[in-house]
């Protein structure tokens, strides 16, 4: 049940971000919720794999480099699903820190919640 409400919360996250951020589109609700899906695989199964590859440079940056490659994963996610559309890498980076924060304070106020814990 929490993994739904989890999925649930990052496609009304989805769907928040073309209110701030007028370079994101996100057509319809089925579509933020594909592409919330489709982010969900891209951060479990090719952000890990970046995130070793490119240690290097993340180091050197002090971390920095992570919101590059958490906008990369947000524009890929971008680039396989019909109806969410990112204009430019630099808006994916915006989006990307846009959707994190979003849905970490609404699954911090939803989810905290429901585990009735205060």
């Amino acid at each position: 049940m929490r993994l739904v409400l989890t999925w649930l919360i990052n496609a009304v996250a989805l769907l928040a971000i073309p209110y701030l951020m007028h370079s994101v589109n996100v057509t319809s609700i089925s579509a933020a919720l594909f592409a919330a899906l489709v982010l969900a695989l891209v951060n479990t199964l090719i952000r890990p794999v970046l995130l070793i590859l490119t240690l290097p440079v993340t180091v050197v940056s002090l971390g920095l480099f992570i919101f590059i490659i958490n906008g990369f994963s947000f524009w890929l996610a971008a680039q396989f699903v019909p109806g969410f559309s990112v204009d430019s890498f630099l808006s994916a980076v915006g989006g990307a820190l846009l959707y994190s924060i979003i849905s970490w304070a609404l699954s911090t106020l939803l989810l905290k919640n429901a585990d009735g814990t205060s």
